[in-house]
């Protein structure tokens, strides 16, 4: 599947300005994330860019597919922001609220509010399940 291009001089996907390079792309190369809500930032990143490797190494073993089939979503959403609403952790778990704002195809922009749990084992953070809220 291929890995959508990105500008290296534009803000990183998840809006922070500092640029791909040194927000998300890390990340997605094998650093750890320090904090659940770091995590949380790349893994949005790593859905605008079709990064599904990165998306299933970063889901908890316990809760994870076995596929996202990303390449075959039509229409692919085009993702449009992320605003991060709350990010609270207690020890090696945490929560992370946030919403995306996405269209599918010519449609309709839509909001997805998500509450997120994760858990950090062996010094990592995974995300482990999340339920969507309605506005």
């Amino acid at each position: 599947m291929p890995v959508q291009a990105i500008d290296t001089l534009t803000p990183c996907p998840c809006g922070n300005a500092d640029g791909y390079p040194r927000c998300c792309g890390p990340l997605h190369e094998g650093l750890a994330a320090d904090t659940a809500e770091r995590l949380m930032r790349s893994r949005y990143s790593a859905y605008v860019l079709k990064r599904e490797d990165y998306l299933l190494a970063t889901w908890h073993a316990s809760t994870r597919p076995a596929t996202l089939k990303l390449a075959a979503q039509q229409p692919a959403p085009t993702w449009l922001g992320l605003d991060v609403r709350h990010f609270e952790a207690e020890g090696d778990s945490a929560v992370v609220e946030f919403v995306a704002r996405l269209r599918y195809g010519g449609g309709k922009a839509q909001r997805m509010h998500e509450i997120s749990r994760f858990v950090r084992e062996d010094g990592r953070w995974y995300y482990l399940d999340g339920s969507f809220r309605e506005d």
